[in-house]
């Protein structure tokens, strides 16, 4: 009776075992969340998948074209910045059923304010119509949640009623506002606030943030290595971190290239070209978009949204258990949770929430992690 050779199977083992060790040894030494790389596999099969489609039913891949990818990037924004906004309601767990129609109310006032407001004081086409228009939008937003904030953090009421009642009343408030009406004209500078081809910064302007971008990256991957080297966090190597720099980098390049091969329309070319007196070649004129206005805007927030999250006192110690500390408490190197006490907003002690220990030296004795 013959032996059975068992030679190959295990060489096939050990082979996929080493290929599976290399890739789990570059996760290691570069960092990378897997979740994140799942959802932009996704995300990436996603587009793929609506490209192909549009290819084999009509015909015509539109989807991912410059044009498209453009008119997303700019539809998106706004939800993009709502979206910076709800990470800190989440990590709070809370929820916020009302951020659309906050954000409708909002644009209804600022609409409003400039079309039928301000015209009758400071007249139509005023330099500060769009300013002030925007102010009160802000001011408006922050007003509503502070409002929310209130009844959720010191009336005990759940988010979810809070906001549901307010996804239903600020609807019906925006609809009272416009009394159903349209409102237009806006100003001309308000309108660039929303993209379209004269609100986008155009090719130079575009090769010039994103050369600053890439500037950034490397920046950023530096002095993380600094201060890593500072607390003697452990050091990623340098190929790792040469990667994350050429990786970075491409992305900031390649978005840009794709801003800038999405042409102006040819009609508004040519009324352009016939106000600047510009001589259309036969072939036409190529003038590109470049990054839009209100994306502009969300990479500022989320710019800013980041920083408020590294650098605030407070917000480690929401991150830690969920709880606003009690004021004052914050800046004391007694951790809220060492004496096995929830801190509540309006100062009562009630059950401990969980028991994070997690330190770091950056943060002195503030507590950075997830509860437990």
């Amino acid at each position: 009776m013959s032996q059975t050779d068992t030679s190959a199977p295990e060489t096939a083992h050990s082979s996929a075992a080493a290929v599976e060790g290399a890739f789990a040894r570059f996760l290691r030494a570069t960092e990378l969340d897997t979740r994140l790389l799942g959802m932009l596999g996704a995300l990436a099969l996603i587009w793929v998948g609506f490209h192909m489609y549009g290819a084999l039913v009509n015909n015509f891949g539109a989807f991912l074209t410059p044009r498209n990818l453009w008119n997303l990037s700019v539809q998106t924004s706004s939800i993009g910045i709502m979206a910076t906004g709800m990470v800190l309601v989440i990590v709070t767990r809370h929820i916020d059923l009302s951020v659309g129609s906050v954000l409708g109310f909002c644009a209804i006032v600022m609409g409003v304010m400039q079309v039928n407001i301000l015209p009758q004081f400071l007249g139509l086409g005023h330099p500060f119509l769009w300013i002030i228009a925007v102010i009160t939008g802000l001011i408006c937003g922050t007003l509503i949640g502070a409002f929310h904030g209130w009844l959720i953090g010191y009336r005990g009421i759940p988010a979810f009623i809070v906001t549901l009642g307010g996804l239903l009343v600020w609807r019906g408030a925006a609809f009272l506002v416009a009394r159903g009406e349209t409102i237009s004209p806006v100003d001309p500078t308000f309108a660039l606030l929303g993209g379209g081809p004269y609100g986008a910064i155009g090719a130079t302007g575009s090769w010039l943030l994103g050369a600053l971008g890439c500037v950034g990256v490397i920046a950023l991957i530096l002095m993380g290595r600094a201060q890593r080297r500072k607390f003697q966090f452990p050091l990623r190597p340098v190929w790792a971190e040469s990667f994350l720099a050429v990786v970075g980098c491409g992305a900031v390049i390649g978005a840009t290239l794709l801003v800038n091969s999405y042409p102006w329309p040819k009609g508004i070319v040519r009324r352009y070209a016939e106000a600047e007196g510009i001589e259309v070649p036969p072939d036409g004129l190529f003038i590109s978009h470049g990054y839009a206005i209100p994306v502009l805007i969300l990479i500022a927030v989320g710019i800013a949204m980041s920083f408020l999250m590294r650098s605030h006192p407070l917000w480690p110690l929401r991150l830690c258990h969920g709880r606003q500390p009690r004021g004052g408490r914050a800046g004391r190197h007694q951790h809220p949770l060492d004496d096995g006490q929830d801190l509540r907003p309006d100062g009562r002690a009630g059950r401990a929430v969980g028991g994070c220990r997690q330190r770091a030296p950056e943060l002195g004795d503030q507590c950075i992690g997830n509860p437990g």
